[in-house]
């Protein structure tokens, strides 16, 4: 289980997510464009048919984004919307996973990680192979995932809430 839960922490540490960038990503508009990070990073794998080893660029640009999105956007004081109280949750969550009063979200969260993984490995499959059904499917799935988990993260908010 630490496994799955690992991932959060992990990425945490590789965003250098500190306490104002929480507060700037829990802008509704940071939360929702940061929902283009798969579909662009597809975009720029594809992109290596018709660009060659100029798609690394395009990726660069990618990776770039996903740094700075959280940073971009002011911090928001309106954070009674559901893409700010997910953004919020997953904070909880990676604070406060082990509390008893989030244990009946830990099997969930560890299901809903294991399908957002799963859809991942297809969908790196399908651009690794430059597969459009592959990749598509996987990245249907792996927003599903994010998605259902992203929900999940505003009960948790809420559980974990004064």
């Amino acid at each position: 289980m630490e496994r799955f839960m690992g991932a959060f922490d992990r990425s945490e540490r590789l965003l250098a997510m500190t306490d104002e960038t929480w507060a700037r990503h829990a802008n509704p508009w940071s939360g929702w464009s940061r929902l283009s990070v798969l579909p662009l990073l597809s975009l720029a794998a594809f992109s290596r048919l018709w660009l060659g080893w100029y798609w690394l660029l395009l990726l660069a640009l990618v990776l770039l984004w996903t740094f700075l999105n959280p940073r971009l956007f002011p911090e928001t004081a309106k954070r009674d919307n559901w893409m700010s109280r997910g953004v919020l949750g997953e904070r909880t969550w990676i604070e406060n996973r082990t509390d008893p009063r989030l244990a009946h979200h830990a099997p969930v969260v560890k299901t809903l990680t294991g399908l957002t993984a799963a859809g991942t490995l297809v969908l790196l499959v399908g651009l690794v192979v430059l597969n459009l059904s592959l990749t598509l499917t996987g990245l249907a799935v792996t927003m599903l995932g994010k998605l259902w988990l992203l929900d999940r993260m505003t009960w948790v908010q809420r559980d974990m809430a004064p």
